[in-house]
């Protein structure tokens, strides 16, 4: 996943902090099926996307299963070398595709690492098609910021009322915005209060978490996801 920077142009070295983090949050088997389904909402087969900070591949891989072509964004050498043996078109910025157009870009845990966001999602919006859609999945509430923001390189966490004017300034017409994971914001109050400074996510809690709390978790968001959350998400198309 990108960490900062422009558009993730250029290439950076393998020493992504949150790495380790990536690797897992792979055993976070229910949240990462939410996600893939929150893709594949807006996604259909033969569609051309984009996954734009792939990271090790993790929703690009379940994306193509479905019949899209997954064109992978990743800045990081390490990880673009793993894209690439698991055999995805993969480039280290929106540079390496500047004369195409596409269906849909997803972004899963990218621009809170960008420092300038608004560029970065001018530049989204400049390559998907008129009519195509933009899929953002960010971490919620500046109160919820803690040591695991700051290993990982975040430089902000996001409300709606700050995702929203984010997309509508690059010319997107945003269709939904709203909070997901809400009693993760509970958890991750009680991970800044009382967890170590390490930013290090504990193996064992997030599997009880993925497997006990998350199911119930998601049950409550059809009445808390324009209240709270953990995370926050929007779909925007371009006019």
């Amino acid at each position: 996943m990108s960490k900062r920077g422009e558009p993730m142009k250029t290439d950076q070295p393998s020493g992504y902090t949150g790495i380790d983090n990536l690797e897992v949050m792979t055993e976070a088997r229910n949240y990462n099926s939410w996600l893939v389904q929150l893709i594949l909402e807006h996604a259909r087969s033969g569609a051309e996307v984009v996954d734009f900070g792939a990271g090790s591949g993790t929703f690009a891989e379940a994306v193509r299963e479905t019949g899209a072509r997954v064109t992978c964004i990743e800045p990081d050498a390490t990880l673009r070398t793993m894209l690439s043996h698991k055999g995805f078109e993969v480039h280290a910025g929106l540079d390496g595709v500047a004369d195409r157009n596409f269906d849909l870009i997803y972004s899963l845990n990218v621009l809170e690492h960008i420092e300038d966001d608004a560029a970065a999602v001018r530049s989204l919006s400049r390559h998907v098609r008129p009519g195509g859609g933009i899929f953002i999945f960010v971490p919620a509430f500046p109160l919820l910021f803690t040591s695991m923001d700051r290993l990982v390189g975040h430089c902000r966490r996001y409300t709606r009322g700050s995702l929203r004017p984010l997309l509508e300034q690059a010319g997107l017409s945003v269709k939904t915005c709203r909070y997901g994971d809400s009693l993760g914001f509970f958890a991750t109050l009680v991970y800044k209060y009382f967890g170590d400074d390490t930013g290090k996510i504990n193996r064992g809690a997030l599997r009880i978490y993925d497997r006990w709390v998350f199911p119930i978790s998601r049950r409550l968001d059809v009445i808390a996801s324009r209240v709270l959350g953990k995370n926050a998400m929007a779909y925007a198309v371009r006019r």
